[in-house]
């Protein structure tokens, strides 16, 4: 019998998130989703009263009561910033307030379903559904760049909510994002995710749970199927242009090469694969990647002056992202018929530690780099598969808090790989493996 086909139906709102995922997409629901489950999520919950919590997950309460907190100093425009309290300022807000708490829920949830309704490797195996769903989009941001529709969810929104930018980013549908990385129209694959970002970063996690899913505990043809996929998912991770997930993708390999249990192997394969990509066509669009560093001032000037602003509120921040003054490239503000390059990403966009810093000060950017830490620590001692690819995306997540917005969708998946380490150790807390040891 499969993994899946063990689940039992208690387990039924973590499958509906990540097998339905596309469904969620096109709906104009997809990283949103999770906010929709959650409510069901927290009656599976209500009726397992007491419910478990891991340790370290004070933290992330404390970070969620701190974002409460920092709602008092939503109306400030800090120095060097402008615009006042508006109507996109709290729904920006609201929003990231309900995914925080959906989340809370979500980890709570997977914690405290046993086993036997939730086995290991049938959520491994769920995330990686999401991983070559996650590839079918790339491939179709690559193809078909120009491909978008209008969601169901965007029509039933009123224009003065669904016009918002960060609305709009979360409930339109979308294949690629077109930019000028390169110096001309390039496309970067986001399907079925918020964004290009998100999808690189969503890409590099995903890859692990499908390695560990369909090779670690694949037969032989499961494996064969593994390398033949991850040879197509190669194409959408070049023309992304995502430096950040080629680097994460280049420390998973590293950190691999250290804790894989077979290090020469691991070294044979790493170097097959580069020979094998330098031979290839896609080698020469890394090269003018490299070679275009375009957005480096960009994130070099929103991410000073975040530092700067968030010092003048650095206990509790300003609730949500603002607008400064200039951009690295001019005094003027935002951009214009005569200096389409003024102008910038609100501060705090250039990666979740800096959204920390603008929101809700140094004290939250400290609570999330030690609960995401204190993980590490705690299960870098668990050296079955799930333990070691778990503490891997732990190390991913404290990378990629410097280049990329954990909201929502990557946020989603960085605590699904928590949970996986949490429902592990407490397995191995009483040395049974019996999910392991399971073949399908």
């Amino acid at each position: 019998m499969s993994g899946a086909a063990r689940a039992s139906a208690a387990a039924w709102p973590i499958g509906a998130l990540l097998l339905g995922y596309p469904l969620w997409w096109a709906l104009g629901l997809g990283a949103l989703s999770v906010v929709v489950l959650a409510v069901p999520m927290a009656v599976v919950l209500w009726r397992r009263r007491p419910i478990r919590a891991p340790k370290g997950f004070g933290l992330w309460a404390l970070l969620l009561t701190g974002y409460l907190v920092s709602a008092l100093t939503l109306a400030e425009t800090p120095d060097g910033t402008y615009g006042e309290l508006n109507t996109g300022r709290v729904i920006g807000y609201l929003m990231r307030l309900a995914v925080y708490v959906s989340l809370l829920v979500m980890v709570l949830y997977l914690g405290n379903l046993t086993l036997e309704e939730l086995p290991q490797r049938t959520l491994v195996r769920w995330l990686g559904a999401l991983f070559l769903t996650a590839v079918a989009g790339g491939l179709l941001g690559v193809l078909v760049p120009c491909f978008e529709f209008t969601s169901p969810l965007e029509m039933a929104l009123p224009s003065w909510l669904g016009g918002n930018p960060f609305v709009a980013n979360l409930i339109h549908p979308t294949a690629a994002q077109v930019q000028h990385v390169l110096g001309h129209a390039s496309p970067r694959p986001e399907a079925p995710f918020e964004w290009a970002n998100a999808w690189g970063s969503d890409v590099s996690v995903l890859v692990i749970w499908f390695v560990v899913g369909w090779w670690t505990y694949g037969g032989p043809y499961r494996r064969a199927a593994a390398v033949l996929l991850l040879a197509v998912a190669a194409v959408p991770v070049v023309y992304s242009l995502n430096r950040g997930l080629w680097i994460g993708l280049g420390v998973s390999a590293a950190y691999l090469a250290v804790r894989g249990g077979r290090p020469l192997l691991s070294g044979l394969v790493a170097a097959v694969a580069g020979v094998a990509f330098l031979l290839s066509p896609l080698s020469g669009i890394v090269a003018q990647r490299l070679d275009n560093p375009q957005s480096n001032g960009i994130r070099a000037f929103t991410i000073a002056t975040t530092v700067r602003v968030a010092a003048t509120s650095p206990v509790i921040g300003f609730g949500n992202t603002r607008t400064a003054y200039g951009s690295h490239r001019t005094v003027t503000t935002g951009r214009s018929a005569w200096c389409p390059d003024c102008g910038h990403p609100p501060l705090g966009s250039d990666g979740h530690l800096w959204l920390l810093l603008i929101s809700q000060g140094f004290t939250g950017a400290l609570l999330y780099v030690a609960f995401f830490a204190g993980a590490v620590r705690r299960y870098w001692a668990d050296r079955s598969p799930i333990g070691k690819a778990g503490t891997l995306v732990m190390l991913l997540v404290l990378l990629y808090m410097v280049v990329y917005d954990g909201l929502v969708s990557a946020l989603t998946l960085y605590l699904i790989s928590f949970a996986l380490l949490w429902r592990n150790g407490a397995t191995t807390a009483t040395h049974v493996y019996l999910d392991d040891r399971r073949r399908s």
